[in-house]
């Protein structure tokens, strides 16, 4: 053995210091390596160990060598094992028996400082630990203790902060042990090793556990195996990386990689990067043999990982944000000010580069952010640490986050900086002397706008406690000293109070407060409290986190106030994993002096400390408080490795009532999430946490390389946001405790989460897997308790259907015993008008049930739907009735080649309309059908049954309930359904009004008909502008305006347009010059009676204030003052004037007296159906609606030239007549078109009266009449855009005034009289 000494000198002289420019003379120590002394142990060397002066040595002889660094054995003779006593235990001390072999030698040892111990593998697979008994380090003093399970351990690694010792087994699992206090045994903690249900195809051909190490934090340990493989576990067994599989075993074209073979590995400067020597490569077995030997070198390589920053700082100043640290950066979640916070998590792997985000930042208070700003993405706000600073002070050791997460502080080796997220600055020292003169020791934390550290002052060696304002420069002028008595470890800021823990083994709570100083605000700083620990606490360095909180035992103290932010109760030590609560002593006498500081009220004493749990990693409360959600925000949190997380839950009495003195008012439950916590958002009943997830960038690099590169055999690695909602775990647990009162109230007040229903699904589903499929009986079955608990909300139909869904049809008998018959749950869903989730219970049905139920359930959906217009539903339960009936209760029916014409006659346009039931054209809307989307609809199985050999009984069914509802429709006048409705379900609506023509689709009463079709349609009523009155113009020389477009199909907006600005909102997005309908011909005609002159006088219009049609919206008031100022009389002679006056007239009519654009497209439609199937009442309906006398004409040659029922024809004239009669007394807006259909309608009366003897029946042929124009002429009319009308009655009494009306009737010419129909029937 050889000893050395190490010498370097700083190349930089030490006065450089002082300067500003030092960093460019610092450079890298020069080092000298002499050789001291040389020992000869005459054996081979097993392992080395410092332990503080001395050096141990075990060698291969069974030996133990104390050595003293000068190389002196000072005397002390070597310890032969053989004569250590080992037991189980330390209290059978001298009892032990002694290793009984002869060539035992320890192949593996550690020393654990905190154990004062080592811990020991020896060569046969036993492992031990041996201690001295006294101070003294002989044979006869040292003692052993061994656990009697295991004798395969291969290597061991000891934690000094949690007093762990990890031992490796060649099982390829890991052993982690403590030291029981009291007995001194060797008690098994936990264990890491892979599942088979992880990773199934390696999880017991790891070999045997090659390498542990710890991280400089004692935060992580990362294992290797003898076949290669690495992996990272927190403290206490949450597995955090596995390199055996993923994309870290696998290539991108799926190949398996041979996993990377480690010999030698060593974490660096506070865990941020993992040096590893890779073994000789195996890795590429399949590069060609001369390949090899390139492959065969060792390499070096080196993982970069970042940490949470609890695992160095876990101060308590910021619940609400992730914050990650790595060497340069830090990462965190606050994107949009979201909140979060982080325990002492693992390093998360990370060759990471995230990619930058924005940062728009929300001034919430501390109240919870909403959740959208904190699941909204997935991506890291990446801040990197000022270059200046990381120059002199790397590594950075602590960091922390504000409450708002709007600014970071950082330390590194000397002094700190900080960084404000919404100017994206850091502030610096800016006398560097200052910044290298302090040594920040227990780490730091935000307090509203101050910073506060404990540290270290080099020049004045002296412990201080330091406030910094953010606001003000970075200079010790401004900060605020406190003289600290010992090093301080650990600090922590609770409201205004500032606690710390200190190398004396005592916690000191301060008060703080901010002070204004004249211009300077600095913060003030008093002690109120000293606690000793020393009798508790065996050593400092086990503490791992202190904090205050508002937690106690007693509910009592929060019941009276619990709006108010809740006080200091108790304080929280981490002692070695161990968490141990100290509660204020309220036993003694209560006095409160009300009017006196509170700083200098003398604060109550703590109790005796109480363990509260074992293996805690994290601890999270908050002092926040919100009535609603008492039990999350009053909850304590804990984070315990492997064994996944705990709750201390209040348990409140209901309505305030005095709760049971043999209750316990708080619970400790267990529940296990698939994430590593590193914070706990209260409010939301979320976990947040953050994983590493990889990215293959193997296909960028050839095979043939000269070798495949090592980095190229690890994927890239990212670390990734990610959250898991616990609350279904802890209503469980308390429903499995009989505390159904708390769950309940605990579930009501997080019924308003957005995941809430998710919650209720997830409990069922896990109850019911796991009792379902248990193989032993269960005496106490839990689901009928979760059944029970989830009627209490409204959410109970969807959740149970929703967790039979997507569960196997096995376990649905087990489920539906308990929650219920699925029938009873059917009919409770259509009462409650839940369509959707009644048609899942149909599938559950179809299952469970025999065919006849299900159909008669589907049935009852089907109709429901149809009433509903749930046109997908109506299409899933055609599909399902079919099913049922073909017995393919599973797969849809097979889609027809063939097609089947339209059966009647009409168009050529719809000869190919396919006949589909089962599937509809998806891509149109149920309110929106036009003539374009019949030509596309698709066929489904229903095309097949029209042929004659599927005919079948379902196929007759399904028809059976399509008829009856569209019967029903057209018994209501639903145009506007019927026409969803056979567009929607692909109905053959043409061959079914053939065999209806007389029964339903038949027009009863024509008038309430066509008041619905304007009423569905949003179609105007037509309106008179102006109406024939006596005249105050005496000459008798000028004939009415509104006589004349009485008479003519136009009317005239434009005119009261030019006249009043007053006028009432006019459409004007309408596109005004549409294609002029009727020839001027109808308009000659109508006004060139003869010379018959009548006084005029313009009345003003009533508006009843329907604004919306254009037609009704220009009105002119009573008083207005233009009628005889701008007003043009039109000569007698109306055709002569210019031809543009009367267009404008006509087109403005039209404009005024049309519908929406869609729905004359959607009644030209129903106009084409009914015609092909002969329904000619109903084109007569939709003829009078879209005021088109080429309509009528279509029809009468329709009735002329083939046989028609002479019933229909009767029932025609009826109608019309009807009609008439209903213009003339509420509508006489339609009297200028029954007037210009006249010599059709006399046409018709003819025909019907031939008809009254059916046997002489002949077909009337009669020559077009002057006014017919081609029937598409008017179709070219629908490419103008129209406003949407609302349904309205305003159109027929307001026109004229019933005594005006009876006036213009009265002065109509005789031709018109005689073309009445009352007139020409006898």
């Amino acid at each position: 053995m050889k000893l050395h000494d190490l010498d370097h000198w700083d190349r930089g002289s030490p006065q450089m210091k002082g300067t500003p420019h030092f960093k460019e003379e610092q450079c890298a120590p020069a080092l000298n390596l002499e050789m001291r002394k040389i020992l000869d142990l005459q054996a081979p060397i097993m392992s080395l160990q410092s332990v503080l002066e001395d050096l141990l040595v075990a060698t291969s002889d069974g030996l133990l060598h104390l050595i003293h660094w000068e190389g002196m054995t000072n005397g002390r003779k070597a310890i032969n094992l053989c004569t250590v006593p080992f037991s189980v235990d330390l209290q059978s001390s001298r009892v032990g028996s002694f290793l009984g072999f002869t060539d035992v030698h320890i192949r593996d040892m550690e020393y654990c400082a905190t154990l004062d111990g080592f811990a020991v593998v020896f060569n046969d697979g036993k492992v031990g630990f041996i201690t001295p008994v006294s101070s003294r380090f002989t044979a006869e003093q040292l003692h052993g203790v061994w656990p009697q399970d295991v004798v395969d351990g291969t290597c061991v690694a000891v934690n000094n902060k949690y007093r762990l010792m990890a031992f490796g087994c060649v099982s390829g699992s890991v052993q982690v042990y403590t030291i029981d206090n009291s007995t001194g045994a060797m008690l098994l903690s936990h264990k890491l090793e892979l599942t088979a249900k992880q990773y199934p195809d390696i999880w017991n051909k790891t070999g045997a556990v090659k390498l542990m190490r710890w991280s400089p934090d004692n935060s992580v340990v990362i294992v290797t195996w003898e076949y290669g493989g690495l992996s990272l576990w927190s403290v206490f067994g949450a597995q955090l990386i596995c390199t055996l599989g993923g994309d870290f075993a696998y290539r991108s074209d799926g190949t398996k990689k041979d996993p990377l073979k480690i010999n030698s590995m060593s974490w660096g400067a506070e865990g941020y990067h993992l040096w590893v020597i890779s073994g000789f490569g195996s890795q590429n077995t399949e590069i060609e043999s001369d390949l090899r030997s390139v492959v065969k070198q060792p390499s070096i390589l080196l993982f970069q990982f970042i940490k949470s920053v609890l695992t160095v700082n876990p101060c308590m100043s910021n619940q609400e944000q992730v914050l990650l640290q790595g060497e340069d950066r830090l990462y965190l979640n606050c994107g949009e000010a979201s909140q979060t916070q982080n325990p002492r998590s693992s390093s998360t792997h990370s060759e990471h580069k995230p990619s930058r985000e924005k940062s728009p930042f929300a001034d919430g208070g501390l109240e919870s952010q909403g959740l959208s700003t904190l699941l909204g993405h997935r991506h890291w706000h990446v801040v990197q640490i000022s270059s200046t600073y990381l120059e002199s002070n790397w590594p950075i050791r602590f960091s922390a986050i504000d409450k708002l997460g709007q600014n970071i502080a950082v330390v590194g080796k000397f002094g700190f900086a900080h960084y404000s997220l919404l100017t994206k600055k850091w502030k610096l020292f800016g006398n560097i002397t200052q910044e290298q003169n302090m040594i920040v020791t227990g780490g730091l934390a935000w307090w509203n706008d101050f910073m506060v550290l404990a540290c270290y002052n080099i020049n004045d060696r002296q412990e201080e406690l330091r406030v910094y304002l953010r606001t003000s420069n970075l200079d010790n002028a401004f900060a605020h000293v406190t003289k600290a008595q010992a090093e301080t470890l650990l600090l922590s800021v609770f409201q205004d109070m500032v606690i710390v823990f200190r190398a004396d083994c005592s916690i000191c709570l301060y008060s703080i407060e901010r002070k204004s100083d004249g211009p300077n605000t600095t913060a003030g700083i008093q002690v109120l409290q000293e606690v000793s620990m020393s009798r508790y606490i065996p050593h400092p360095f086990l503490v791992v986190s202190v904090t205050l909180t508002s937690v106690s035992t007693e509910n009592g103290i929060t019941l009276k106030m619990p709006q108010q932010a809740r006080g200091a109760e108790s304080i929280m030590l981490n002692l070695a994993g161990q968490l141990i609560m100290m509660q204020r002593d309220r036993s003694g006498p209560q006095i409160r002096e009300k009017d006196s500081n509170p700083n200098q009220r003398k604060l109550l004493p703590f109790c005796p400390p109480v363990v509260l749990a074992q293996s805690v990693e994290s601890v999270w409360t908050t002092c926040r408080a919100n009535k609603q959600k008492r039990h999350l925000l009053e909850a304590l949190w804990l984070s315990c490795g492997g064994a996944g997380m705990k709750v201390w839950l209040p348990l409140f009495p209901r309505d305030h009532r005095k709760p049971h003195s043999f209750l316990s008012q708080r619970i400790m439950l267990p529940f296990h999430i698939n994430i590593y916590p590193l914070a706990v958002l209260f409010e939301d009943a979320l976990v947040l946490g953050a994983v590493n997830d990889t990215l293959l960038y193997d296909s960028l690099y050839t095979r043939n390389n000269a070798r495949e590169q090592l980095e190229v055999l690890f994927p890239f690695c990212v670390v990734e946001r990610t959250s898991q909602i616990y609350l279904h775990h802890i209503l469980r647990q308390l429903l499995v405790r009989n505390l159904g009162e708390q769950a309940l109230l605990l579930a009501q007040s997080c019924a308003t989460l957005p995941y809430f229903p998710h919650v209720l699904e997830l409990m069922l589903h896990e109850v019911l897997e796991e009792e379902a499929t248990s193989r032993e009986p269960i005496p106490d079955p839990l689901l009928p308790t979760v059944a029970k608990f989830i009627t209490e909300f409204p959410l109970f139909l969807q959740t149970v259907v929703h967790c039979a869904r997507k569960t196997e049809y096995a376990l649905w008998n087990y489920l539906f015993a308990a929650v219920g018959n699925p029938k009873d749950l059917f009919e409770e869903c259509l009462m409650a008008q839940d369509l959707d989730t009644a048609a899942s219970y149909l599938i559950i049905l179809q299952n469970m049930e025999v065919p006849a139920v299900s159909r008669q359930h589907a049935t009852l959906l089907f109709n429901t739907a149809l009433e509903q217009g749930k046109w997908d539903l109506c299409r899933h339960m055609i599909r399902f009735l079919k099913a049922i009936g073909s017995g393919e209760s599973e797969t849809p029916p097979s889609t027809p080649t063939t097609q089947e014409p339209s059966s009647s006659g009409g168009f050529e346009f719809f000869r190919n309309r396919s006949i589909s039931l089962s599937q509809s054209a998806e891509n149109v809307p149920p309110s929106k059908f036009s003539l374009q989307k019949t030509l596309s609809m698709p066929s489904g199985p229903s095309g097949k049954r029209w042929s004659k050999d599927s005919d079948c009984a379902e196929n007759m069914y399904i028809d059976m309930m399509l008829w009856r509802h569209a019967r029903r429709l057209l018994e209501d006048v639903r145009l506007k359904d019927l026409g969803c409705f056979a567009a929607q379900l692909g109905f053959e609506l043409i061959s079914w009004l053939c065999k209806e023509r007389t029964r339903a689709a038949r027009v009863d009463n024509f008038v309430i008909a066509l008041k619905r079709l304007h009423k569905d349609f949003l179609w105007p009523l037509p309106i008179i502008p102006a109406s024939s009155i006596s005249s105050p113009f005496k000459n008798g020389k000028y004939r009415t305006v509104g006589e004349q477009l009485l008479k003519s199909q136009s009317a005239d907006p434009f005119l009261n347009l030019e006249m009043d600005a007053g006028i009432s909102n006019i459409q004007r997005s309408q596109s005004w010059l549409t294609n002029i309908g009727p020839t001027h011909h109808e308009i000659d005609t109508a006004s060139s009676h003869g010379p018959q002159m009548q006084d005029a006088f313009l009345s003003p219009l009533s508006n009843k204030g329907d604004e919306c049609s254009i037609g009704s919206a220009t009105d002119l008031t009573e008083s207005s003052s233009m009628v005889d100022g701008e007003w043009t009389m039109v000569d007698e002679n109306f055709s002569t004037l210019s031809l543009t006056q009367s267009e404008l007239e006509h087109i403005s009519m039209e404009l005024a007296s049309k519908g929406p654009h869609k729905s004359q497209v959607q009644l030209r439609y129903l106009l084409h159906i009914f015609m092909e199937a002969g329904c000619l009442d109903w084109c007569i309906v939709i003829g009078l609606i879209l005021r088109e006398s080429s309509i009528i004409n279509q029809i009468l040659v329709i009735t002329q030239s083939s046989e028609v029922d002479g019933e229909m024809l009767q029932n025609i004239k009826t109608g019309l007549h009807a009609v008439d009669r209903w213009a003339s007394t509420d509508c006489p807006g339609y009297k200028p078109f029954l007037n210009i259909i006249k010599p059709q309608l006399q046409k018709l009366s003819e025909i019907t009266e031939e008809q009254v003897q059916p046997d002489a029946f002949q077909p009337v042929t009669v020559g077009k009449t002057p006014e017919q124009t081609s029937p598409r002429a008017e179709e070219s009319r629908g490419s103008s855009s129209h406003g949407s009308i609302p349904q309205g009655e305003a159109g027929s009494s307001s026109m004229v005034s019933r005594k005006e009306e009876d006036t213009a009737q009265a002065e109509e010419e005789e031709p018109f009289q005689d073309g009445t129909y009352d007139c020409s029937v006898s």
